[in-house]
């Protein structure tokens, strides 16, 4: 089995870094916080203090990082894959950012042997833990094509998405629907609370209606129980940068634009810090005047 070094041991990369070593692979892993990654370390991962030292210790670089700037850091900084001189030379990216800063990571890189594959990952920490994610992956599809049993054995589902670069774009994508679904449920959900129709009821239409869905259901599960859970939601900033493309491509997207405004009102007010279900509901209950 081929040894992967994985960068970024958080609530994503930890779950996708442990189903690695229960696929059998050694793993070596870095973070800049160490005590995120002591589980990994007590199923056998070793830890490195640098990114560098990640990838002159192992065959294939994987990582899942917060923002823009830390694949920057990861790749090109002091200390980042740039500087490797030995080991790995094919890094494969999950991080949720933009396409253009993957893009030119892979530009600087790919003059010191590098290839880059871009990817993203839908699902939250725990469809990270249990497998399940589904995967975006573009550029190369020898690379897609070599390493798919690394790909499954933490996602359910892996589909190639085309040149490098679209797999953020499609994680945006799917952020943006979300967005806007999660948003016009809750609304029509308060619209009909207002006439007289609770929430367990309008659960009840979903399921029997052509709108039923895997999500719709999480979706109203949540609505009905009232149970939001604490989480710091990505979704905002995935938002962002599609809208940020598509204001370059000069797309309009009024609809994904007025779901980021709803986000700030959340932000605003302090009743953003859950998931995005609870970040909908909390923004309705504001505007409604039925904020505690």
């Amino acid at each position: 089995m081929k040894t992967l070094g994985f960068i970024g041991t958080g609530g994503m990369g930890s779950g996708m870094a442990a189903n690695l070593i229960k696929a059998g692979y050694r793993l070596v892993v870095t973070d800049l916080n160490r005590a995120q990654a002591k589980a990994l370390e007590d199923m056998g991962a070793e830890f490195k203090d640098s990114p560098k030292a990640v990838a002159e210790s192992c065959e294939l670089v994987l990582s899942m990082l917060p923002t823009n700037e830390a694949v920057q850091a990861v790749s090109l900084g002091k200390g980042g894959l740039c500087e490797a001189t030995t080991g790995a030379k094919v890094w494969i990216d999950f991080s949720s950012i933009d396409k253009a800063t993957i893009v030119s990571a892979a530009g600087q890189l790919e003059p010191k042997g590098w290839t880059v594959v871009d990817a993203s990952a839908g699902g939250v920490e725990e469809v990270a833990a249990a497998g399940e994610l589904a995967l975006w992956l573009s550029g190369s599809t020898d690379l897609f094509d070599e390493h798919q049993p690394i790909f499954h054995a933490m996602g359910k589902s892996v589909l190639h998405v085309g040149e490098l670069g679209n797999a953020k774009m499609v994680k945006n994508a799917m952020a943006m629907l979300a967005a806007v679904q999660h948003l016009s449920i809750v609304e029509i959900g308060c619209w009909l609370k207002k006439g007289g129709l609770d929430e367990a009821t309008f659960k009840t239409v979903i399921k029997n209606s052509q709108q039923d869905s895997i999500a719709t259901q999480r979706i109203m599960d949540v609505v009905v129980s009232r149970k939001f859970k604490p989480r710091k939601s990505w979704m905002p900033k995935d938002v962002g940068f599609g809208l940020d493309m598509a204001r370059e491509m000069e797309v309009p997207m009024p609809f994904v634009n007025l779901a980021s405004q709803m986000f700030a009102i959340a932000q605003a007010t302090g009743h953003d810090g859950y998931e995005a279900t609870g970040i909908a509901c909390n923004v309705y209950d504001v505007i409604n005047g039925n904020a505690k």
